[in-house]
């Protein structure tokens, strides 16, 4: 059954658009009183139509052309030459998930009723979106200022019957798949091309995606790492609740809880409760401090996108209340591209701690199993490739994690002389969560493979259940084989939320 989504402009939550991020069928409709502030925004268009005057998007031309003057009969032109000429991405398709949000987004924003569009653009754009039609955009061509404007120009492209859609797994001229569906092509009003490629809502989008897959990460990092814990017998007690009082930061207790649950009940831990070992080392012992912080960044990236989902964020703006229409730089997405950046680094940094765990669960020096976690070793190799490949992609991160945001470069013939690079920013927290979420697949084989050595001690409830997710898709490891498929299988179950939701069905809810 398909969700439905009601937009007013003011209510949107991260929770809502979780569905479209996992690819389900959503629906979306309009609140009535939303539909009257958008008349009511549009009649405030009219009467300054009517008056003559000079508005920047009404009747002016754009960017640095802001003082060129449009004659009436080609304003409906103008709005149609604005989007045709700013759609200039390049680069791979975006996915249909992050287009999905963005239409969303984007439509949200028309209807607090400041844009001055028609509730007819905003009736067919929900039409377009419940009837399944999903634009082709292009991955690159935003700087983040000034709105997502390449983005957002091919997406409304798509709307005039002009560029591509996908048609399925096809891409196709969107005029095809309009007629396929009955859709016309869309005709815009004064100021209509405007509003609809003059906005953040593409950073919006993968920001609601980075913040999504980051907090099902930060959870599955404590998972994985409690179930290494037990594999190598570390101790429970760097996870104290005491000393998170002592520190102070909500993400040391969160993280700390998390361990806990998951410790529950483990055979493992009393084992060697008196046991001679002084101290673990930084990868085990400091996951409330390390996985914690990324809790706390994950907390102000969610804070600020709360805020931001529900912004206005086109221009210029009408207040029909004063009949003003006001210019100003609400399309600025650095709010957004700071905290992402924020993201990257953090995730980065999960990923950093995880492959050091990998080292101690690899390494016989270090372990005190079988090297490499093979039966025989020097016959088999087991996995000490796979901490190459988590070595890897942890140095790769640590590139994509420079800051984007420390970046400007002046566009519009220096009219646009400051920008965000916000969409450069979301793009590399979603790759770097990509790239995490193998190094912590690759934990989770090797540290589940470590307590094939230790079986007769039973670990804590969510470790075994984490255990025995596993153990669905990946078989433990006797001779050599193939590993790739064990590592994709394992990196499935984690993306896909499986492997939090195994444990949080023994544990109780995990904490981002």
């Amino acid at each position: 059954m398909a969700h439905r989504l009601v937009l007013d402009g003011s209510s949107l939550t991260l929770e809502s658009l979780r569905p479209i991020a996992r690819g389900e069928e959503v629906l979306v409709a309009i609140a009535s009183g939303a539909l009257r502030a958008v008349a009511r925004a549009r009649q405030s268009v009219e009467q300054h139509l009517r008056a003559g005057k000079a508005v920047y998007g009404l009747n002016t031309g754009f960017g640095k052309l802001k003082g060129v003057a449009v004659g009436e009969r080609d304003l409906l032109r103008l709005q149609r030459n604005l989007v045709l000429s700013h759609a200039c991405g390049v680069g791979a398709p975006m996915p249909r998930e992050e287009v999905r949000i963005a239409q969303v987004l984007r439509l949200n924003g028309l209807v607090r009723g400041h844009s001055g569009v028609t509730t007819g653009l905003v009736e067919r754009l929900v039409s377009l979106f419940n009837r399944g039609f999903v634009p082709v955009v292009p991955r690159q061509g935003s700087v983040g200022a000034s709105g997502d404007l390449a983005p957002l120009a091919h997406m409304a492209s798509a709307y005039l019957g002009e560029g591509e859609a996908w048609d399925g797994e096809r891409r196709r001229p969107a005029r095809e798949v309009l007629a396929a569906l009955g859709e016309a092509p869309l005709e815009l009003g004064v100021k209509e091309g405007l509003a609809l490629v003059n906005g953040t809502e593409v950073v919006k989008a993968l920001a609601v995606l980075a913040c999504l897959r980051a907090e099902n990460l930060s959870k599955a990092a404590d998972a994985i790492a409690a179930l290494t814990i037990e594999a190598l017998l570390g101790s429970e007690r760097p996870f104290d609740e005491r000393l998170a009082g002592m520190k102070g930061h909500d993400g040391h207790r969160r993280a700390s809880a998390n361990v806990r649950a998951c410790l529950a009940g483990s055979q493992a831990m009393r084992s060697h409760a008196d046991c001679g070992r002084v101290q673990d080392p930084y990868s085990l012992r400091c996951v409330p401090q390390i996985h914690g912080a990324c809790k706390e960044a994950l907390a102000h990236l969610r804070a600020i996108l709360e805020r931001e989902l529900n912004a206005v964020t086109d221009n210029p703006l009408v207040f029909p209340d004063t009949g003003e229409v006001v210019s100003a730089g609400q399309f600025h997405a650095q709010p957004l591209a700071l905290p992402l950046d924020y993201i990257a680094i953090s995730i980065a940094t999960l990923a950093n701690v995880s492959e050091r765990r990998v080292e101690q669960l690899v390494n016989p020096d270090l372990s005190g199993l079988n090297a490499f976690l093979a039966p025989e070793p020097g016959l088999n190799s087991g996995l000490m490739i796979a901490q190459v490949t988590a070595a890897a992609l942890a140095s790769e991160n640590k590139v994509l994690a420079h800051p984007a945001s420390a970046d400007s470069i002046p566009t519009s013939a220096n009219q646009e002389d400051h920008v965000s690079m916000g969409v450069t920013a979301g793009r590399k927290a979603l790759e770097v969560a990509e790239n995490t979420a193998s190094v912590l697949a690759i934990e989770w084989v090797c540290a589940a493979q470590a307590r094939e050595f230790r079986r007769e001690l039973r670990a804590g409830k969510g470790s075994e259940a984490a255990q025995s997710l596993l153990r669905t898709r990946v078989a433990p490891l006797g001779d050599d084989r193939l590993l790739a498929p064990d590592l994709a299988a394992a990196r499935d179950l984690l993306r896909t939320g499986e492997l939090v939701r195994a444990v949080e069905a023994v544990t109780g809810e995990l904490l981002a």
